[in-house]
Formats: structure tokens, sequence, C-alpha cells
């Protein structure tokens, strides 16, 4: 049975997307196919017009039942979605699970003994996992046998790749099997120049680690998903659909290849080269900032970015985004072009993101705040649309109650 982790730590990569109509473009090559949603959004059954109120039960239920030795079968939570098809449905309660999990020996392995009580009902499960680095991502990853990463071809989707490729390295030098870790280029807008460019680099990068296959934007696949129905359904003529047939066709076709084919002894050893591969493309990309002089009458406000050209120097983003001190004041700076709306919130706010709204810089996509604190470590999130996300620009972070990260300030 092969098994199908979708993994990306960064939001807005269509990870659900990808899982949804995998798993059905499997289905409709005959495979018996398990979709098992590991984030407790439960985006899996919203895009599968799985009425929520009416899942009783979920992957949270099998997942805690084996630690309270009344073991709950995953044949009594599943919604069967065609004749190939089956979901096995997330709940918000997921976000208890790493608490609820805390003592508990083999706490990682939950999941792979779950499915392998099921392995000869299916030829293949897709996980979709949650976007963060959590317990339920690192059961994902132990029952998996290939690890999906969507990349966005994006400049910033790249920079998130690198830093999550190293975090997914570290996690997963305790999995023992030979796991095949490939990246699949999604949402590519041909119109672009940046796409092209960024497709061209990721091939020239990734050579064999990467799907030929391109998951292209398509409007099909947004609306198939808001009518709760896969491309294959919604839409079987559209190219998002002959896509996804694509991608399921060379996933399958893919393990003949990885048989033959010398494999690393670790998923972790697969990683830590696809992340080096991940840093030289960064650094062939980087972009400069420049940063425009603060006139003197108004030295409290916050630097503002002029524009963003390409490199001559070895400038890095982290350099400017991010979260600084300053004098007695930290200052907030992230980059979100297409948000209408981003807030801090941190144990500095009791977590009410209303009260620290950040400020847009112009049309540069540039959101900043200045906050006065005093000398203490601070935990916070970024709320970008209403979507709470640790700050992509800041690595010092902590694991919270819920299973996600907190961003880390410290103040001086």
């Amino acid at each position: 049975m092969r098994t199908i982790a979708v993994v990306n730590q960064k939001g807005g990569c269509g990870k659900t997307t990808v899982s949804i109509n995998l798993a059905s473009a499997l289905a409709e090559l005959d495979k018996k196919v398990l979709l098992v949603d590991m984030d407790p959004q439960s985006h899996c059954a919203v895009g599968l017009a799985v009425p929520e109120q009416q899942i009783e039960q979920s992957i949270y239920d099998v997942l805690i039942s084996r630690s309270r030795n009344e073991p709950i079968r995953l044949q009594e939570i599943l919604w069967q979605i065609n004749d190939r098809l089956e979901l096995a449905p997330a709940s918000i309660d997921l976000s208890a699970f790493e608490q609820q999990m805390s003592g508990i020996p083999e706490r990682e392995g939950c999941l792979k003994e779950v499915l392998e009580a099921v392995k000869d009902e299916y030829d293949v499960v897709v996980i979709d996992c949650p976007p963060a680095v959590s317990l339920l991502t690192f059961n994902a990853l132990m029952a998996a046998t290939d690890v999906l990463v969507p990349v966005e071809t994006g400049y910033f989707a790249l920079h998130g790749l690198s830093k999550q490729l190293d975090t997914l390295s570290i996690l997963c030098k305790r999995c023992s099997q030979k796991v095949n870790v490939r990246v699949l280029a999604s949402m590519y807008d041909i119109r672009t120049k940046m796409a092209r460019e960024i497709l061209g680099e990721l091939r020239a990068h990734f050579s064999d680690k990467m799907f030929s296959t391109i998951v292209n934007f398509n409007t099909k696949i947004k609306e198939a998903a808001s009518f709760g129905q896969p491309i294959s359904e919604y839409d079987p003529a559209s190219k998002g659909q002959r896509d996804f047939c694509a991608l399921a066709e060379e996933v399958l076709g893919s393990q003949e290849k990885q048989q033959r084919r010398e494999m690393v002894n670790s998923l972790a050893g697969q990683l830590e080269s696809i992340s080096a591969s991940a840093h030289e493309l960064l650094e062939s990309t980087k972009p400069q900032i420049k940063i425009v002089d603060t006139p003197k009458e108004k030295t409290e406000e916050v630097p503002k970015v002029e524009a963003l050209r390409p490199a001559d120097t070895s400038t890095k983003l982290s350099d400017y985004y991010g979260v600084s001190q300053m004098e007695d004041a930290a200052v907030f700076v992230t980059l979100y072009p297409r948000a209408a709306n981003v807030q801090v919130a941190g144990d500095f706010n009791n977590w009410q993101p209303s009260q620290t709204p950040m400020e847009k810089v112009g049309e540069s996509g540039v959101w900043q705040t200045k906050l006065k604190l005093p000398q203490g470590r601070y935990r916070y999130r970024l709320v970008v649309d209403g979507q709470w996300q640790q700050d992509p620009y800041n690595e010092k972070t902590e694991m919270n109650p819920y299973g996600d990260l907190n961003s880390v300030l410290e103040v001086h």
C-alpha cells in the first residue's frame, strides 16, 4: 500500500486541493483510495461536501482511542465519497491531539498503526497534513512511503520551502523507513515571467526530485472546491483535471522507477539533499531591499521599504523582515502582497489581534507596526486575513498547546 503524505508548512500553497484531487484522480485510475485529513481545519470534508455537523467521529477519535485502550476501528468513521474513494475526516479536536498524547509512549506511530490494520483494503492512502510542524505531521511522516511537497512558483514560496525542508529533515531523522520525497510545482501561472523563471530554476535544481507534472493555476479547480467536488466530477474536460490525471499516473509510475533507483537510507537524507538545493536556488534569486532614510522630524516611525529589485549583494530577507528591537520598542515588518488585513496577536496584547493592526506600506505588499514593550520574552503569531500563522521571517519559535508554532521575541 502506497501512503502519500502531502506536506507543506506554508498555508495557501494548494496542499488540500492537491490532496483531494490527487486522491480522486487515483480513484479514477481504478485504485482503491483512502484520503486521511490530519488538518484540524477539516478542509477535506468541506472540499468534498461532507456536512460538518454530521461528522460524529473523526480521525482524532481513532488515534486517541489507542491510548485509552478502547480502540475505535477506522471503518467506523469513514465517509464513502464514491465507489473507490473514502474519507477519514478531521475535526477541530485534532488541535488538542499533542496535548492529549503527552507522555504516551510511541505516540508518533499512532497513524501508522491505524493504517497498518487496513493495508490490504486500499491501494493508496493520501494524507493531508496540517500547515505546521507538529505531532500530527510527524505521525503522517512515520506512516508515509512517499512525501509530496507542493510549492507555488513564486520567490517567497521558495523561501518557505527551504526553511520547511530544514525542519522536516530534523524531524525525520527518526524515520527509519525508505521514503520517496518529491516536489510538485503547483498554482503555476504561465502568464507571469516570474512563474516561468522560478519553474525553470526549480527544474534545474531539483532534477529527478521533482514531478514532471505541473498543476497549473485554474479557476475551475477553485470553483469545484466551492461546490464540494473534486475537479474530476465538476469539470472532467478541464485542464485542471488533465493535470491531476497526469500527476496520478506519474505517482503510480514512479514506484517502478524508485525501485530501480538507489535510495538513501532515510527520509532525512533526501530532505537534506533537497534543502541544500533550495538554499542554492534562493541564493540565485535573492532580491535587494532598499530602505528609505527616515526624516529627522519623524524618528519614531518605522523605516519604509521602497522597492524590491534583483540583487547584486547577499542581502537576506530576514535581515529586514520579521521582528527587531528599536530602542524600547519592537518593530514588526512582514510581506503579504495579497493580504487585505494583517494583525499581530501575542501574550503582550492578551492574544487579541484587533489591538495590534499592522499598517500597509503603499502598494509594496509590506506591512509594519511598532509596539513599545518592557524587557521580557514574548510569544506571538500573525493573523493574515483571519488566518493565524507563525511569522515566516522569525526563526525563533516554540510549540504551543495546539500543536502549532508560536514565534518568539526577546526584548532586552
